[in-house]
């Protein structure tokens, strides 16, 4: 799944903001990054690349 340039932009937004309140601590973030770049590489990532794009159609429906 080829992410566009204003959902990375959007998602790292919302991570700074995260990371600014205080409520995620840069090692929990690396950590999520990390585990995202593991799980896009196994055989799971197709399911959840349909499952994002499901929920990006349903969100520009309504």
């Amino acid at each position: 799944m080829i992410v566009s340039v204003p959902g990375a932009l959007l998602l790292f937004i919302v991570v700074v903001a995260l990371l600014r309140q205080g409520y995620v601590r840069g090692g929990s973030a690396l950590a999520c990054a990390a585990f995202g770049f593991c799980l896009a590489s196994t055989g799971i990532a197709p399911a959840i690349t349909a499952l994002l794009h499901s929920v990006a159609q349903f969100t520009s429906l309504h």
